[in-house]
């Protein structure tokens, strides 16, 4: 059966059953896993699909993907973000990380790092840098989202008000070409606003998944930050936009 033919029935799948999977493609079709692999890479470069551990998903358009499959989006491709972001993260200063599967990254990179204060609302980062004995580690307050260990509402934005951070490292769900950063929770949305309005700097780190995507609500815009992490080098008019805006633009372990 040529690509042709199972590519759309691939997709019909895919919006039928919110998922496919990479075993059982290759059983309903008859084919190896290795050409199934190949099909939903190619489906993904071409923003049809979402590629997840073991198999893909649909691309978000109002609803973020699962916690657990956007863990396993990319994860070679956040690690180089997360080594160049937190190379540009000094010793002795105080830094915050929301919640995101990248941040995460970001924080297991910064097990090294010496007299840090690290703030944040997210359960899973918390976890991380308390393995640092040269952290501080302070969590937000805020109710849970048991989905991801993260803190949102009222609350947290109180709490990230008594402080005045060096360095934010935020994550997001979508990037559009006018260089807006978009998400998806309004209750997260409003933090993310509250952690940019006190950080001295703010560092976004993003894959380039991020930029396929859409998500409905406008955090801020690339102007408001100083530093963009991703691993493949964006488009020609998002790249315009950092230059436009003095945004300094990382691409993977390369600054």
């Amino acid at each position: 059966m040529s690509q042709s033919i199972r590519y759309p029935e691939i997709l019909e799948i895919a919006r039928r059953e919110g998922k496919v999977t990479v075993e059982g493609l290759a059983e309903h079709f008859g084919v190896t896993l290795q050409t199934i692999r190949r099909d939903l890479t190619d489906l993904a470069e071409a923003g049809r699909l979402e590629r997840v551990h073991g198999g893909a998903v649909l691309p978000s358009g109002t609803t973020n993907i699962g916690y657990e499959d956007r863990r396993g989006l990319n994860a070679e491709g956040k690690a180089e973000i997360a080594r160049a972001c937190a190379a540009a993260i000094p010793h002795d200063c105080s830094v915050f990380l929301n919640i995101g599967t990248s941040t995460e990254a970001v924080a297991e990179q910064m097990l090294a790092h010496r007299n840090i204060l690290a703030v944040t609302n997210n359960l899973n980062v918390a976890a991380i840098l308390a393995r640092n004995p040269d952290c501080e580690v302070v969590v937000t307050a805020g109710a849970l989202r048991r989905a991801d260990g993260g803190l949102t509402g009222d609350l947290t934005e109180r709490t990230i008000r008594q402080f005045k951070f060096d360095i934010a490292v935020i994550g997001c769900s979508a990037i559009d070409e006018d260089g807006d950063i978009l998400d998806f929770d309004m209750q997260e949305v409003g933090v993310t606003r509250t952690i940019l309005e006190q950080s001295r700097r703010v560092f976004l780190v993003a894959d380039h998944s991020k930029f396929r995507r859409n998500a409905p609500v406008r955090v801020a815009s690339l102007a408001d930050l100083e530093a963009f992490f991703t691993d493949r080098a964006p488009s020609p008019a998002l790249r315009e936009k950092c230059a436009e805006r003095g945004v300094a633009l990382h691409v993977g372990d390369r600054a």
